[in-house]
């Protein structure tokens, strides 16, 4: 598959990229993509909920009255889980929700999204882009250019760029990650991924190690 490449401007600079078909070309694991998706969620919660159980609470432990000859039921202390202010039963307590997933799964959801993407025409070419000083305004422009402000919109870098970082954060609609930080829930849900054309290497080199998998198996 080869793609045009478009200016920071948004102009076609007529020239053509061979995407990397191992990455942007292969049958989407929709599983794969599944996992990976349901890890990146479960890594967002906190897990930082606690409620106090019977031994945490205030309160005496004496026993509130005899166990016979009263007529009413029997009861422990003031911390008895069926009183107001008792303990919970089997509360909450400070957990991780983290999932693991193996390299090849990741790389190979990373994979599926992009081809995924690709499959639907959602995935753009770009110059490298440099900004001399954040500015929002300066980034806007360029999405106009590119006619990508349509949805969410996905800027992969090279590298890290903090003036191009910092140009966009402040749009609700785009994100701007490194190739090192872009994740497959990111990917799957921007409606366009505007990939910047140094990052095809960074791509290749991230993803030798699961062709080289493939082959051997």
């Amino acid at each position: 598959m080869k793609l045009q490449v478009y200016s920071a401007t948004g102009a076609e600079t007529g020239r053509e990229v061979e995407l990397p078909e191992n990455i942007f070309g292969i049958e989407p694991n929709e599983h794969a993509v599944y996992l990976a998706v349901k890890a990146y969620l479960a890594a967002q919660r906190q897990g930082t909920h606690k409620a106090k159980e019977r031994g945490e609470v205030a309160g005496s432990t004496k026993k509130l009255h005899k166990q016979k000859g009263t007529g009413g039921s029997r009861k422990g202390d003031i911390k008895n889980p069926l009183f107001r202010s008792g303990g919970r039963i089997f509360g909450p307590r400070p957990r991780t929700y983290g999932i693991k997933l193996n390299k090849k799964v990741k790389l190979n959801a990373r994979a599926s999204a992009y081809s995924a993407k690709a499959a639907e025409g959602k995935v753009k070419l770009v110059e490298d882009l440099k900004f001399d000083a954040p500015k929002t305004k300066d980034f806007v422009n360029f999405l106009n250019g590119v006619q990508a402000t349509q949805g969410k919109v996905l800027l992969i870098t090279a590298d890290n760029e903090p003036n191009v970082y910092r140009s966009g954060r402040n749009l609700p609609n785009s994100t701007v990650l490194s190739v090192g930080t872009v994740n497959t829930y990111e990917i799957m849900r921007a409606g366009t991924v505007l990939v910047a054309e140094g990052a095809i290497e960074k791509l290749k080199e991230q993803f030798a190690t699961l062709e080289t998998t493939a082959t051997n198996e």
